[in-house]
């Protein structure tokens, strides 16, 4: 609205007209309408916020603030001067300046002169939100620390607590002829019905973490500490975060909020559609549907994207279109539906300062709020509003009809004879024997069924979960696993709640149980894996490393250390079951999964490393001219890794080793550097509760485990130069700096170039790599028929080949196996089947570290997998294709070393 469109003197004379409230306000506040009437709204609202001033008690000074600010925020809202988001938030803004006010004189009269600490009062729904209405109560929740509550000597502290709290009440909620601050529901608290008015912060969160129900999670999501002691409430609300935004997707408390929308529908005894006695909050398609909405989806995906953790409803709805989980149409849809409803609410709420929300049902009533809003009458009201709240009632039917159509059918779960003929049916062999299983996981053998809430979630998943097993390439395998996983879940409500959202998961679920022992004992161990795979992304590649290391370290304001662990535990183990999923179901080529699960590591090395080193230099400091560097070897250094790789590291370090830290405790250049590399090493191997990460191998340092962890750049080189074994070079060839400047990465780089490049006597290298590989194949044999790696004319035989021709000639020194023998091939240097055997090898290392890690061939539906992750059409075209690969190796051993290789 432009400058233009204000209509000051207008908006007073529609007050007066149509609002008694406000038009006693403009009675009683002469100056003040002065000021309106003159357009001078920004004037108003400061002497809004003075009224109080000179007033006998706070209470008295409230109360004049409050019509103050009623009428101030009343006319520039009619006028067309304060937008919606104005008006809401300066209303907010009077509650939390009310609360502490009242707070604070509650305590000043049993303790004077004492700071208002250790009572605290919680925000909640549009309060919380900056949200509140023209005539609103609020609800906060009000807290306490017995160790800070200032108090007198003689005063227990819940005593002193609840006689705060009941000052508080009073203050705000007392009318007189001044008028009332604020009505104040305090039932919004922990047991409403029999706990005290302010609750122990111990208490609460007890509560929080044990007991609370779904309908306190959604009120948390627009909490914030508004008035006492913020420091405190701010620290209660971080540590009750992860009940309110849980990592896995909680479907039950989605259908829990679903039903209570439908209830709120079906109890509503008002008009059900857009007319007279329609009530603009409860109603289909009303403000609560819209609130509703947005915060279902916050519940849903807010656990893992903090971007949706916001409080507002339009920011909220704005946010989870900017992530792509509703329809950006939609967010502007809802948004604009909900600041037209809540303006008319206000219209409502200005005619008597009552807190109603409900269309009058006398025509004369509706055309005085449609005359507030400059509309001619209420019909012309009704009209607008009925479209509007029409296309808010359809989208939020859609939430409502997905709860009802996973309602669970108690009729189609059978148990004993039935179950074992319906296992038999689905062609399970033992159907009595399995259906005896099932029955003794009902009956309490299984810890994750041993509540009634567990047991009906079970049941109504259980008929589609024994069909996708049966349906699995290997249901007997399936169902094992299954079992398996089932006993080591501590608690399986939610997997339940998924499985039955999402049918199509079920399926992908028994797949692979039955295929991959790997991902099963994966989701052994973490069941919330399944989460991301109901996103569609789940099945595009990792982004490139630095994408990767700043999703890995966003996090919230106030995260510590050890949560920056267990994020990126979390969201490494994501990302590999979703890139395993990828291999088993044949939807991505298994040499770039290798890729993706290499940059998955090197991002969480940065932002693990990065981190560590930020710890560890609070305590010691950093010494100036020096830093950190990481290099990766093996296949993290070619790029390339499988599900079972471990990490290849090498830690170095820049600068003078003689130099001194500068911090409280400062260490030799030495000793720094190396303390620091087993701190960084234990945050990429050591288990938190988010579990493991990798298994780090640093055997390939200087010196190897006689060697110190860390090393100097002059003593890496030294070392080198004139000690290193040939099959440490051979090792240097597939080395690439991870962690460090771009500076210090190039010099390391370089290093490794000279060391690589340096002349060699042909006949020496021949004969040390034939004793290495030789030495290798006697003390460790293939593992399988399947072991790409060991088998002779495998990978192993591959890059011994690979890296003795690359030292021999100085040539195609780089740390990607795959562009080492392509380049080796185009200069003529190697045969030109080696670019495909290695491509070969390399697609079933990757794939059968997951479908078959232990090296045997697996059953029939398992082979047909494993071929079609590695390119082929089938099992035999598969073994063709190995048997050619390693015989392509095998001729070109034969050729550059004069042996042949024995073949099995």
């Amino acid at each position: 609205m432009t400058n233009r469109d204000v209509d000051w003197s207008g908006a007073l004379a529609r007050a007066a007209a149509n609002a008694p409230f406000l038009a006693r306000a403009i009675d009683r506040l002469p100056d003040l309408a002065a000021l309106l009437a003159a357009g001078e709204g920004e004037a108003a609202l400061c002497w809004a916020r003075t009224a109080g001033e000179g007033a006998p008690n706070i209470g008295s000074a409230l109360r004049r603030e409050r019509l103050a600010l009623a009428l101030a925020l009343g006319i520039g809202d009619l006028a067309g001067a304060f937008p919606l988001a104005r008006v809401m938030g300066e209303l907010s803004a009077f509650a939390d300046r009310a609360l502490d006010a009242a707070i604070g004189d509650a305590i000043a009269r049993r303790v004077p002169d004492a700071a208002p600490r250790g009572f605290i009062a919680l925000a909640l729904g549009k309060h919380g939100a900056g949200e509140l209405n023209y005539s609103s109560d609020i609800d906060p929740i009000l807290l306490y620390d017995p160790a800070t509550l200032p108090r007198r000597a003689r005063d227990e502290p819940g005593e002193a607590a609840q006689r705060i709290a009941r000052s508080v009440v009073e203050t705000l909620s007392r009318a007189d002829a001044e008028g009332y601050v604020f009505r104040v529901d305090l039932r919004l608290r922990p047991a409403s019905e029999v706990s005290p008015l302010a609750i122990p912060l111990d208490a609460a969160l007890s509560h929080y973490e044990s007991s609370a129900l779904t309908w306190e999670r959604a009120a948390f999501i627009r909490a914030r500490a508004a008035s006492g002691d913020i420091a405190a409430g701010e620290a209660f609300l971080a540590a009750i975060r992860p009940f309110v935004w849980r990592r896995s997707l909680d479907f039950g408390a989605i259908a829990e909020i679903r039903r209570l929308t439908r209830r709120i529908r079906d109890s509503q005894a008002g008009a059900r559609e857009v007319g007279p006695g329609f009530h603009l909050k409860r109603g289909r398609g009303g403000i609560r549907e819209v609130e509703f909405f947005a915060q279902t989806h916050q519940l849903i995906h807010g656990g893992r994207n903090p971007a949706l953790r916001v409080r507002g409803t339009r920011a909220a709805l704005d946010a989870l279109a900017a992530a792509g989980i509703i329809a950006g149409e939609d967010a502007e849809l809802l948004g604009g539906a909900y600041d037209r409803l809540r303006t008319v609410e206000h219209r409502l709420q200005m005619i008597a300062d009552q807190q109603t929300h409900t269309l009058p049902a006398e025509a004369a009533q509706l055309d005085r709020v449609a005359r507030l809003d400059r509309l001619p009458d209420g019909a012309a009201l009704i009209a607008e509003l009925g479209p509007l709240c029409a296309a808010v009632g359809e989208r939020y039917d859609r939430l409502i009809a997905a709860d009802e159509a996973i309602a669970p059918s108690p009729a189609t779960v059978p148990s004993g004879r039935a179950l074992a003929d319906e296992l038999g049916r689905l062609g399970f062999a033992g159907g009595s024997g399995l259906a005896a299983r099932v029955e003794g996981w009902r009956s309490g053998s299984v810890r994750a069924l041993r509540s009634d809430a567990a047991r009906t979630a079970w049941e109504a998943v259980q008929p589609q979960l024994l069909r996708a097993l049966a349906a699995a390439p290997e249901p007997e395998r399936a169902f094992l696993r299954w079992e398996e996983l089932l006993a080591n879940l501590p608690s399986a409500m939610n997997l339940f709640h998924l499985l039955e959202a999402r049918p199509a998961l079920t399926e992908l679920l028994a797949r692979i149980l039955s295929l991959a022992p790997p991902l099963a004992d994966a989701l052994a161990r973490r069941a919330d894996l399944l989460d991301p795979l109901l996103d569609a992304t789940a099945f595009d590649l990792p982004g490139d490393v630095a994408t990767l290391a700043a999703d890995f370290a966003s996090g919230e304001a106030g995260d510590d250390y050890q949560r920056l662990l267990d994020r990126v535990r979390r969201k490494v183990g994501e990302l590999r079951f979703a890139l395993g999923v990828q291999l088993i179901e044949g939807a991505t080529d298994p040499l770039a999964i290798a890729a993706g699960l290499s940059r998955v590591a090197e991002a969480a090395i940065e932002v693990l490393a990065r981190a560590t080193e930020a710890e560890f230099a609070r305590v010691h400091g950093r010494i100036a001219g020096s830093e950190p560097i990481i290099l990766g070897l093996g296949r993290l250094g070619g790029g390339a890794l499988t599900h079972a790789s471990d990490l290849d590291i090498v830690h170095l370090f820049t600068g003078d080793f003689l130099a001194v830290s500068d911090g409280a405790r400062p260490l030799g250049g030495t000793l720094y550097f190396n303390r620091l590399a087993q701190r960084i090493g234990a945050a990429l191997s050591v288990p938190t509760a988010a579990g493991a990460l990798y298994e780090v191998d640093i055997r390939l340092r200087p010196s190897g485990g006689q060697g110190p962890l860390a090393v100097s750049f002059d003593s890496f080189a030294r070392y080198q130069r004139e000690q290193a074994w040939t099959w440490e070079h051979m090792a240097l060839t597939r080395a690439r700096p991870l962690f460090g400047s771009a500076e210090a990465r190039a010099e390391l780089t370089g290093i490794i170039h000279d060391v690589l490049a340096a002349p060699r006597d042909p006949a020496k290298l021949r004969r040390e790599v034939l004793e290495m590989r030789g030495e290798m194949a006697r003390h460790k044999p293939p593992q399988g028929p399947l072991d790409a790696k060991l088998h002779r004319g495998g990978l192993v035989d591959l890059e011994f080949l690979v890296h003795a021709v690359q030292l021999r000639e100085g040539r195609a020194l780089v740390p990607n196996l795959r562009e080492a023998v392509q380049m080796l091939v185009e200069a003529g240097l190697l045969p030109t089947g080696m670019s495909a055997a290695h491509d070969v090898l390399t697609r079933l290392l990757v794939a059968a570290r997951l479908l078959a890690p232990d090296g045997e061939p697996p059953s029939s539906p398992g082979r047909a997998v494993l071929a079609t992750a590695c390119g082929c059409g089938d099992w035999d075209e598969l073994t063709a294709t190995l048997a050619t690969a390693r015989l392509t190796v095998a001729d070109a051993w034969a050729e550059q070393f004069g042996e042949r290789l024995e073949m099995a």
